[in-house]
């Protein structure tokens, strides 16, 4: 049988009104779509409704981020005005530690690409590794201490997100909380601090890895080490000793510096990156004998690796 379009509404809030127009999509769901055809479904709605200042997908609480950012990701060349602005998840804070501990059981395994290797991780771990900006709710209903553990549990899992915490669903303001967050299209060097590993979940933790100066000519090697991290899950093999290695990444973001003083910023959502080339640094950035990078890694497996040494070991 062929495949039969399939409507899904999107409610439309317009001068205090809100109305319902529907996404034509091939299959029913927009986080399961071809790229090109979810991003064209709703530039279509905007051809018929006129430009819109910010669309907000409200997914549901199962869904998978990694399935639906790359859909927004799109090149510059294809004229799209539509851009991935960043990733809200939304937390309990009641009851987030449970659902982070539940066990692995079929009813409760985010179905996983073939790719994905090692232990299976919750619906939680998945929205909150992934996300540029975590709200905690429902903070007026626990102590101080459930408050600081499940804060606490969130950092370790991704240590790049920005985390608010809300009381009775209120929040301070929208813009840079909810709205024009712009995670896609700069890296913050407060974003890139310091951070090693966390034993607060064996599942999936925060990686940060340090970048020496490099010249140009270690651009493409750096470039292909990055790709088989995320394209493959391994580490490039510096030695016959090096076997293939069990992890998965979720998100990288990072800033290395190369030795004519420009720098180039990275941005990635598992096996959807891009390196951008940042220009030259000001005469405040530091001598460029001091100047370093760094690249931050959040995925499952991480933890006892040698991210670092691989990759000195790639660059030669």
């Amino acid at each position: 049988m062929a495949a039969a379009d399939i409507e899904k509404s999107m409610t439309i809030s317009q001068e205090g009104s809100q109305v319902e127009e529907w996404l034509e999509l091939a299959n029913g769901c927009l986080c399961c779509s071809i790229k090109d055809t979810g991003v064209a479904a709703i530039e279509s709605l905007i051809t018929r409704r006129g430009t819109f200042d910010y669309i907000m997908l409200e997914t549901s609480g199962l869904a998978d981020p990694g399935n639906l950012a790359p859909l927004f990701w799109v090149d510059d060349g294809l004229g799209s005005s539509i851009y991935l602005d960043g990733i809200v998840t939304l937390v309990d804070a009641k009851n987030i530690l449970l659902s982070l501990d539940e066990p692995a059981a079929p009813e409760n395994i985010v179905a996983q690409e073939p790719s994905h290797k090692g232990p299976h991780l919750t619906t939680a771990h998945l929205q909150i590794s992934h996300a540029d900006v975590v709200i905690i709710n429902k903070c007026d209903v626990v102590d101080h201490e459930q408050l600081e553990k499940a804060r606490a549990r969130v950092k370790s899992i991704n240590g790049l997100a920005k985390i608010h915490e809300t009381r009775f669903g209120e929040i301070p303001q929208l813009e840079g909380v909810l709205l024009d967050l712009h995670a896609y299209d700069r890296v913050e060097v407060g974003e890139v601090e310091s951070k090693g590993h966390s034993h607060l979940d064996p599942n999936i933790s925060t990686l940060t890895i340090q970048v020496p100066l490099l010249h140009p000519n270690q651009r493409d090697r750096f470039e292909s080490w990055l790709r088989a991290l995320l394209w493959e899950s391994v580490l490039p093999s510096t030695t016959e000793e090096n076997g293939e290695q069990v992890f998965m990444i979720h998100r990288v973001k990072g800033q290395i510096a190369l030795s004519d003083g420009s720098s180039i910023l990275i941005q990635g959502v598992r096996d959807v990156f891009e390196m951008i080339d940042h220009g030259v640094e000001g005469r405040g950035s530091g001598s460029i004998e001091k100047r370093t990078g760094k690249i931050v890694l959040i995925g499952k497996g991480l933890v006892g690796l040698p991210f670092q040494e691989n990759l000195l070991g790639c660059l030669g």
